[in-house]
């Protein structure tokens, strides 16, 4: 853990001048109060005020003051400089006047959670996330357009991947403050890319993400670029997720997903965790794609999931096993993308699976065939149901699942939803392209 005494001495000996005290609001949000160093010793000393009432989601203006406590792990000295000097961070959880954590802030809600999973025996639930974005030109006054920098494919080069430069550098800078990165690639779609890296705890995990994003959207600006983690900005082509590997750790450190002699070398614990996750699956929905525009990804064709099932062999259900095996031994949840809010689909993912286990719940079989060369036949046969196929559909899904409720708390349970009634509202009264090339003329 690094101390107070080591902060100050980066500060000195890297020139830093100004602060960022980084928390993430309901809607997955990355929000920022910027500080000059010289407001170090407050900010150590939990004492960096905000007004919570402006932030979505957070509190009335009567009740407007909360704290920001830093996690002295998560200090980075920005391997970039603005031209008023050197820039660090620090991820914050927020803390009311009584010096308890606030019900709404999400990264302090997965700690919740994360202390109910420990009560039952676990010591670690660990994520390796797997993002995928978009990388496109800006116009002569700088907005973003949907016009892509290449048309690369899967794993191609340049200069076919004319953003492999800009990816190399977002690489490159995501190493020099901690990454531990895995993998760089083109994806499918022009334009698409995704960079992996190591897995990490629960919450560390989540902040890595919303740092990860950080850190792209900064790179692909120097290079004249937007990099967008919306999951389906243009028509036809594939969309962004971001796969969700889990794997959960006993007190004595061993996976509990992994046993030697089970079927597959997978354990009761981790069957019972997938029955838990499949029983929730549709409400689940609401909190792992929670914007009108992940229902456009999650469609048959663009290899995205659709379908509630699992397998070990291939990538049509929602969830995969990958085939190592031993202390690497985790579920892919596929379904998850980028527009999610980490800590809450952490915090969802876990409750619904611990459910399985404490339930003991008996997974379904099964489906080693590609789901979607299956007709609507086959999957009824095989007890194949399908995920949401709208915002709507799965925020009802959610106020009905007591369970993936729990996993939320109140507090941010009911403003959610209330943001997402909003959502779906707005969106349903826009007249769309679509509806004025089909209609206009025939009626």
């Amino acid at each position: 853990m690094i101390t107070h005494e080591e902060i100050r001495r980066q500060v000195e000996e890297k020139d830093v001048r100004y602060l960022r005290l980084i928390f993430t609001d309901i809607l997955g949000t990355i929000k920022n109060v910027e500080v000059p160093i010289t407001q170090l010793d407050k900010v150590l000393a939990n004492k960096m005020m905000f007004d919570g009432s402006s932030i979505e989601g957070f509190v009335r203006i009567e009740e407007s003051d909360m704290y920001l406590y830093p996690d002295l792990s998560t200090w980075v000295v920005f391997p970039w400089s603005s031209k008023h000097g050197t820039i660090a961070r620090l991820i914050c959880d927020v803390y009311k006047p009584d010096g308890t954590p606030f019900a709404g802030d999400p990264r302090s809600n997965l700690k919740r959670v994360l202390n109910e999973m420990k009560e039952l025996g676990f010591s670690n639930f660990n994520l390796g996330p797997e993002p995928e974005f978009f990388l496109f030109k800006l116009d002569e006054n700088g907005e973003p357009t949907l016009e892509g920098n290449d048309q690369g494919s899967y794993f191609d080069l340049a200069p076919i991947d004319l953003g492999e430069e800009c990816r190399r550098e977002i690489v490159l800078e995501l190493e020099k403050i901690g990454f531990d990165i895995e993998a760089s690639h083109h994806e499918v779609a022009p334009g698409q890319h995704e960079i992996d890296w190591k897995y990490s705890d629960a919450v560390a995990a989540c902040d890595n993400i919303q740092t990860f994003k950080l850190v792209v959207k900064t790179i692909a600006r120097k290079h004249g670029l937007h990099a967008t983690f919306m999951p389906k900005p243009v028509f036809g082509i594939a969309g962004s997720g971001m796969h969700f590997n889990l794997s959960l750790f006993d007190k004595e450190g061993k996976n509990a997903f992994f046993d030697e002699n089970g079927d597959q070398r997978l354990s009761d614990t981790c069957r019972h965790f997938i029955a838990g996750v499949m029983k929730h699956a549709k409400a689940l929905t609401a909190v792992c794609n929670p914007t009108v525009n992940s229902y456009k990804r999650l469609v048959p064709g663009y290899e995205a999931p659709v379908y509630i099932a699992w397998s070990a062999r291939n990538r049509s259900p929602l969830i995969r096993i990958p085939e190592s095996r031993g202390i690497s031994t985790r579920i892919e949840l596929r379904s998850v993308d980028p527009s999610a809010n980490p800590y809450l689909a952490m915090a969802a993912i876990l409750t619904a699976g611990l459910e399985g286990v404490k339930e003991k719940m008996e997974v379904p079989a099964a489906i080693d065939r590609n789901i979607y060369a299956m007709s609507a036949r086959e999957r009824k046969e095989a007890g194949i149901d399908d995920l949401p196929g709208t915002l709507n559909e799965a925020i009802e899904y959610l106020k009905q699942d007591k369970t993936v409720q729990s996993a939320l708390g109140s507090h941010i349970l009911d403003n959610f939803i209330e943001a997402k009634r909003f959502e779906w509202a707005a969106y349903r009264s826009q007249v769309s392209q679509w509806e004025l090339d089909q209609y206009l003329k025939l009626f």
